[in-house]
This record gives structure tokens, sequence and C-alpha cells, in this order.
């Protein structure tokens, strides 16, 4: 196999009308979300002036993804996953234009605030399932991982750009301006909805628009062995070793609470993430998706340990990079294999699932690192969640061969092309 380094495999948007106008929706609507997060953040401060106040943010959104992200799952496995898409993303329009108007007005009452961010992101979530299944649909099989890994930039991009934006925005415009930006991307998004064909789920009754879900949805992860592997992998990793919330911690101690380097750690991450990314054509060509996540997994958790024992600044923001980096990698290759592996009935349910493993992990993780740094300390906490989800890595692969050598599906060509005999078959 030919192993130089590709960068990024944009085929997707070459070849696919669809898939080009679902990625050009989806990367605006990640941008103007990123631009209301800072938005909405700077109006709660402004009304509470308390971490208590911009921390029920962190409630409003955590419980609504949850809820609405499971129902989302089973809708999705119910009705056309297009018409699904299309209504919960008007939801979210109508949502940002209530959030331009209620800057426009004045409000004061960060009740009636924190409401419309609930709301929001509940329509997000249950259309996410929905909108998981739509790249294995458009793609040939052989294109789903660069599918993937181009969302995936996108959103590393809007993570960068956003923040920015939204402060040079609302510093020379104001809130109502940034709240107005994601409602223009927003409606980006609907348009491009609007283009996707239709995408009822397989055995659906086409005279029908609703149908009864095929029974199992939820066993069948674990019926499978390649997918509740692949989602203990991605659980191992972000539970045990979430370094965000010990940031603040480390900088305060290694760096004297530079908000500079605060950034510079996020900005690492990010970075790491994007140029694995753009690089990223190397890896999603390669078929054994399952043995690429399990070793992006181990060396997430060691980048992270060796951000735990870095003294200097450049070595850690390094292992940042690193970590960022191997994050990018795993999440394309868990993805592919999820949607690739799970029948179409049963995607819906199976998709919802990874996305609230997908948002719960990293929380939980989060939670368990403040915790751990209470009791010892930030750097004690990082390399004993490093090293521990690196061993958790390696139990799932030693425990799980079909995780180990799971294979996407052959490309056209290598379907097509004659069977070779094996000689130790023939003689023995």
């Amino acid at each position: 196999m030919n192993r130089r380094v590709r960068f990024l495999d944009t085929r997707p948007l070459r070849r696919s009308r669809p898939f080009r106008d679902l990625w050009i929706g989806t990367s605006a609507s990640q941008l103007g979300s990123q631009i209301a997060t800072v938005a909405v953040l700077a109006q709660v401060w402004d009304l509470t002036g308390s971490t208590v106040g911009t921390g029920a943010i962190g409630l409003a959104t955590g419980l609504s993804m949850v809820v609405f992200g499971l129902l989302g799952g089973t809708l999705a496995d119910s009705v056309d996953r297009r018409a699904l898409v299309r209504a919960t993303t008007a939801g979210q329009l109508l949502v940002a234009a209530g959030l331009s108007a209620q800057a426009v007005a004045g409000n004061r009452n960060v009740v009636l605030l924190l409401a419309l961010v609930a709301a929001g992101t509940a329509c997000g979530a249950l259309g996410a399932p929905a909108r998981r299944t739509f790249p294995v649909r458009l793609l040939p099989a052989d294109q789903v991982a660069a599918g993937l890994a181009l969302t995936n930039v996108s959103f590393q991009a809007a993570m960068l750009a956003g923040p920015a934006l939204a402060g040079l925005i609302i510093a020379r415009w104001d809130l109502p301006a940034a709240y107005g930006a994601q409602a223009v991307t927003t409606m980006v998004s609907v348009l491009a909805v609007i283009r996707l064909p239709a995408m009822k789920p397989e055995g659906a009754d086409t005279n029908h628009t609703r149908r009864r879900p095929e029974r199992g949805g939820w066993r069948i992860v674990l019926r499978r062995p390649a997918l509740w592997g692949s989602m203990a992998t991605d659980l191992s990793a972000t539970l045990l070793a979430m370094p965000i919330a010990l940031f603040p911690l480390v900088n305060e101690i290694r760096f004297g609470g530079n908000p500079q380097t605060l950034g510079l750690f996020l900005s690492a991450v990010a970075v790491g993430g994007i140029t694995a990314g753009i690089l990223s054509g190397t890896v999603t060509r390669w078929r054994r998706g399952g043995l690429v996540q399990l070793c992006a997994a181990a060396v997430w958790g060691l980048a992270l340990a060796g951000f735990g024992l870095s003294g200097p600044l450049w070595p850690a923001l390094g292992c940042l990079a690193v970590a960022g980096a191997a994050d990018t990698v795993s999440v394309v290759t868990r993805s592919a294999l999820v949607q690739l592996e799970t029948p179409d009935a049963y995607r819906g349910r199976v998709s919802s699932l990874e996305h609230v493993i997908g948002v719960a992990g990293p929380e939980l993780g989060n939670f368990r690192g403040g915790l751990m740094a209470s009791a010892t300390s930030a750097p004690v906490a990082l390399v004993a969640g490093g090293l521990s989800a690196t061993l958790a890595v390696a139990a799932v692969a030693a425990t799980n061969a079909f995780l180990r050598a799971y294979r996407t599906p052959p490309t056209p060509d290598e379907q097509s092309a004659p069977e070779t005999v094996d000689a130790a078959t023939v003689t023995g």
C-alpha cells in the first residue's frame, strides 16, 4: 500500500453535490454557533456577574443535548431524516431570531435568555442523530471517512475563528449583531438542507411519513463488538483524560496565570486538530479503522500525560497539539466506523448514543479531572488520567479482536477485482 503523506481528501466535495451542500451548510452553522456561544456568555455575565450564571449555560445546554438527542435518535429511525433536519434547523433559525430580538429589546431577564439557549440546543440535538447519518447515505463507503474529516476540519476552523470573530463583532456592533450573524449562518444551513435528497430509513414505507422503528435499536450496539468497542474506546479517552478543566490551574501553577498562555493551551489543541485534518487523507484511505482509532486514543492519553509532566511552555504546547491531532483522527475514524457498521434502520438511535457519549464523556471527564486535581494536584491528575486512559484503551484492544481487525468496506474497484487464491489454502 502507498504510505506517502496525503493532504485532506476532497473527493467528497468534488464528486457529490449533495454532500457539498451539506458541508457548506454545516460549516456556516458551526461558525454561527461559535459566535453565538461567545455572545451568550458575554450577555449572561453582563446580566449576572456570577460564575453561577455562566455555569447555568452549561446546565441548560447539557440537559437539552442528552434528553432531546436520545429522542432525536428514535425519530431519525421513524421519519424522513431530511424532513427532520429541515424542521429542527428551521427551529434553530427561529431561536436565533429570538436571540436577536431580545438583544435589540435590551432584555435583562437571564431566565428568558437561558430558555432561548435551551430551545436552540434542543432543536439541534433533535436533528443531530439524523444529520450524522447523511454522509454515509450521500457518499460511497470508501469516501465516508474523508467526508467526516472535512466536516471535522470545518468544525476546528470554526472553533479557532468563531470566538475571535465574535469578539470583533461585539466590540464594534454589540450583541444584536452577533446574534444576527448566527441567524444569517443558520439561514445558509436551512437552504443547504432543503437541497438534499429525501433520506427515509431503509425499509420505511414510501407511502407513509412515519413508521415504527426496527426493534433492538439500542441492543445492536452490544451485539456488534466493533460498535461497543469503538464507543468504549472514546469513552475511556474522554472520561479518564479530558484536560480542559485543568488548564486554568496548570496555567496558574506554571505560568503565573497569564491569560494569553491559557488561550495558547486551547489554541494548541485546535491547531493540532486542524493539522491532522489537513493531512487526514493519509489515514482516511486506510481501511483498518478500528486499529487506527485505538492507536489514536492511546496517543491522546500519552500526550496529555506528557503535558502534565512538561515544565517549559513549548513542550507543553507541543503535547497539546499532538493530543488535538490524535483526537481528530480518533473522532473521524470512530464516526466512520459507527456509520458504516450500523444497519441504516438503526443508524438514528446508534448515532444518538454516539452523540450523547461524545457530549457527556468530555463533560464528565472534566469533572473527574477537577475532583482529582483538588485532591492531589493538576500535574498528578493529568499524568494519572492520561496513563489510565491509555491503559483502558489497551484493555479494549486486548479484549475486542473484532475492533482490532475491523476493516471498512472495500471500494468498488476492490470489489470488482478478481480474487486471488491463497497458496496455503490450496496446499493445506
